[in-house]
């Protein structure tokens, strides 16, 4: 099976199944898409099947779905059948609160307007369907740093 180290303790990791996860989404109690991510290759088409499928949340085909439900937004994780999902809903958790400390109290509205710093936020925690960092602090340095030359590269474009 795969590891994944735990950040601030080097050499510690911890197991997380045998396979990945196929894709990670965010649905407002509306059932809107405010953020999808597919980690295996998916045609649009499916992808929007698959939203659309997706509705009692347990088990579904060959996988298992895993969500919880933050203010107005469920924010969802399809796992393979023998993965665990405790592990899943806090890898979600983790993404969350990574969120909120970026945003300061996230809201559906952050996600709306800055949906670019959700991805980048989720790319540093999940990669190829692999979660990759489990340290918070890891998470918001990458991203301030990914800021900073944002701001960089504005400051030197011509006019400014």
């Amino acid at each position: 099976g795969r590891t994944a180290n735990l950040g601030r303790v080097p050499g510690l990791h911890f197991r997380i199944g045998f396979e990945m996860i196929q894709y990670m989404l965010l649905i407002s109690r509306q059932g809107k898409t405010r953020l999808k991510k597919w980690f295996v290759p998916c045609l649009e088409r499916d992808q929007f099947r698959t939203i659309k499928e997706v509705c009692n949340f347990l088990e579904w085909r060959d996988y298992k779905i895993c969500y919880k439900r933050y203010a107005s937004l469920f924010f969802i994780t399809c796992i393979e059948a023998n993965d665990n999902e405790l592990l899943a809903l806090e890898s979600i958790h983790h993404f969350v609160e990574c969120l909120d400390r970026y945003f300061g109290n996230v809201c559906e509205l952050d996600l709306i307007f800055n949906f670019h710093k959700a991805y980048y936020i989720l790319d540093e925690i999940v990669i190829s369907g692999e979660l990759q960092e489990t340290s918070k602090r890891a998470v918001l340095h990458h991203i301030a740093e990914q800021d900073a030359m944002m701001q960089e590269g504005d400051q030197k474009k011509p006019g400014r």
